[in-house]
């Protein structure tokens, strides 16, 4: 693995070694890793809360006109130096059997648009005409994402009655759940009719990855708190109070994720290589650090008993994620505990930290310790969120120059690690990838009990790649052309695997390193990891195919970020008195 070569980016205060070697595809492309990845500073979430504190940007709730059966239209408008956007949010009344988290719903308690500029009556009677029917309706370039959200029954219930009652809700029901609201869709980049990514991408406030859809659920947060305080009042105008902000901070939103997302780390090798790459740069940039001020090691300890905190609040019934989540908890409290032994001036501490854990902690200790380390260093690694996009248009080509000998060489170093893999077994080719005729979704199926082949999408780049590699020996030993063009004239269905070993050999980090059509393949380790870069925590898988998760949940709201720290709120506090953290049981 190549060295880093941005030492020119570290800050002259940092006492830094030569960067070390970044840790290599082979170790960190691998679905069980990947599935481990933990929220951190460099997550889209964060990034997109630091720059608007930044660029001071400011916020206002302009209409309000919800009735007191919690049906109505509300606007909340996002102003900076130089653009203004405005969340147009539709409110709905609607029957307990009518709601649901899956795809083929067709009503929700909320629809929201994220218009590009202000909105008048005439945008709001044609937003209302299309945005509460989601997919059904059609929305035009000014909306930039389009979205849904239907309330936690439970949790919004309790919460309201509390508030009506005059008391503030109980702040241990609140963290496990983490929201009142959670979002079914949230969608952009010119899905029905809504601006393409090359309409905003340019824009200084949403460089990188899905910014436009986090700004709608930051805003879509304020909306779900002053929604249940105005239900609240509705109930009991005498009595009612509002959330204090210290338990309002605890509520996020929520997400239901299934299918649909899991293919994108597949489809986007150049775009995942620089998300990837940009957590490994910091990683490595990190444990290149010779000692740690006091002030970062005091913060480091801290940020440890807080994440321990957050684990002890991830509450899950999933079988695979229940004991990571217990691993987690156990692996927490003896990094805290092995912290205790050292000091933060102790040469090479970081370095020395990172290898302990990898031989004393879980896949998910070791990721949550790389997510710490990352944050208490913000100096040094902050830089790197501007790294954190791609031109995929330019890695599109193929290179016709290359022989099918240096063809052969580059199959063989990207997808060597194929040779761990007998795809004549039934169990490594078990599953097939295809999209839903009815709502054009990507689902998987079992490729020996449904007639699905025929439909199959090409999310297996291992099992392409020893197909592509059989056919290269062929022709190799028959003597053939040793042009590229001339192989892919004969085999044009090894072209999308040529262009992606082009891609990968250029781009490390660039293609997981594991059979994505395995009979114990689990998607939701994808969705984990992309998920995580978007600042999501408490991943809550409700089978292997879908999980809910919690957004911005301890991030300031619009009302305070002018004088909060977005990232020192990403994992909750520590009660007094606890020091070490409690054995998880």
């Amino acid at each position: 693995m190549r060295k880093n070569s941005q030492k020119e980016q570290i800050p002259e205060h940092y006492d830094i070694l030569s960067i070390p070697a970044m840790r290599s595809a082979e170790k960190v492309m691998t679905l069980a890793r990947l599935g481990s990845f933990h929220q951190s500073r460099l997550s889209f979430m964060r990034v997109l809360l630091r720059r608007l504190k930044t660029q001071n940007w400011h916020f206002e709730r302009s209409k309000w006109d919800i009735d007191d059966n919690g049906e109505g239209t509300a606007i909340y408008d996002a102003i900076g130096p130089e653009r203004r956007y405005s969340l147009v949010v539709f409110s709905h009344d609607i029957p307990a059997e009518k709601r649901s988290d899956r795809v083929i719903a067709d009503t929700w308690d909320a629809t929201f648009a994220l218009v590009d500029g202000s909105v008048d009556n005439n945008d709001i009677t044609r937003l209302a005409s299309n945005i509460p029917l989601q997919e059904a309706g059609r929305i035009s370039e000014r909306e930039f994402v389009l979205s849904r959200a239907n309330r936690s029954v439970r949790m919004f219930d309790y919460v309201r009655d509390c508030l009506a009652a005059g008391q503030q809700p109980d702040l241990a029901k609140l963290e496990h759940v983490g929201y009142l609201m959670r979002t079914t869709a949230v969608y952009g980049s010119g899905k029905f009719g809504a601006a393409d990514r090359e309409l905003w991408a340019e824009r200084s406030e949403f460089a990188g990855s899905f910014q436009p859809e986090l700004l709608a659920v930051w805003l879509i947060r304020s909306f779900t708190i002053d929604f249940v305080e105005h239900m609240a009042m509705i109930k009991s105008p005498s009595t009612a109070v509002g959330l204090v902000p210290d338990i309002r901070r605890r509520i996020g939103v929520g997400n239901s994720t299934g299918l649909g997302m899991a293919p994108f780390l597949i489809n986007h090798p150049a775009l995942i290589h620089a998300w990837i790459n940009a957590r490994e740069t910091a990683l490595a940039r990190v444990r290149a650090v010779k000692r740690a001020t006091n002030t970062v090691w005091v913060h480091f300890k801290n940020l440890t008993l807080r994440a321990g905190v957050n684990a002890e609040n991830w509450i899950t019934e999933s079988a695979y994620q229940a004991p990571k989540t217990v691993a987690l908890r156990n692996d927490l409290v003896r990094l805290s505990s092995y912290l205790e032994e050292l000091t933060g001036d102790e040469a090479n501490i970081w370095e020395k930290i990172y290898l302990w854990a990898e031989d004393n902690l879980s896949l998910e200790g070791q990721e949550q310790l790389v997510s710490l380390i990352i944050d208490v260093n913000g100096p040094l690694v902050d830089e790197l969120a501007n790294t954190m996009t791609a031109d995929e248009a330019k890695h599109f080509p193929i290179d016709g120059n290359t022989t099918v000998t240096e063809l052969r060489a580059m199959m063989l170093h990207a997808y060597g690690w194929t040779a761990s893999i007998d795809y004549t077994e039934r169990a490594a080719r078990a599953r097939v990838w295809y999209v839903s005729e009815e709502k054009l979704e990507p689902r998987l199926g079992e490729r020996f009990d449904e007639p699905i082949e025929p439909y199959e999408q090409p999310l297996a780049p291992g099992y392409d790649a020893v197909e592509a590699m059989a056919a290269i020996e062929r022709w190799l030993a028959e003597d053939n052309d040793n042009h590229l063009g001339a192989f892919l004239l004969k085999h044009p269905e090894h072209r999308h695997i040529v262009r992606r070993c082009q891609i990968s050999h250029n781009l490390a980090y660039a293609e997981i390193r594991d059979n994505t059509i395995s009979a114990d393949m689990l998607p939701i380790d994808l969705l984990r990891c992309k998920l995580s870069f978007f600042g999501a925590s408490k991943f809550d898988p409700r089978s292997d195919r879908w999980l809910r998760i919690t957004m911005y949940q301890g991030a300031p709201f619009p009302d305070e970020l002018d004088r909060l720290d977005p990232d020192d709120l990403a994992y909750p506090p520590v009660a007094e008195g606890n020091t070490q953290g409690q054995t998880a049981k």
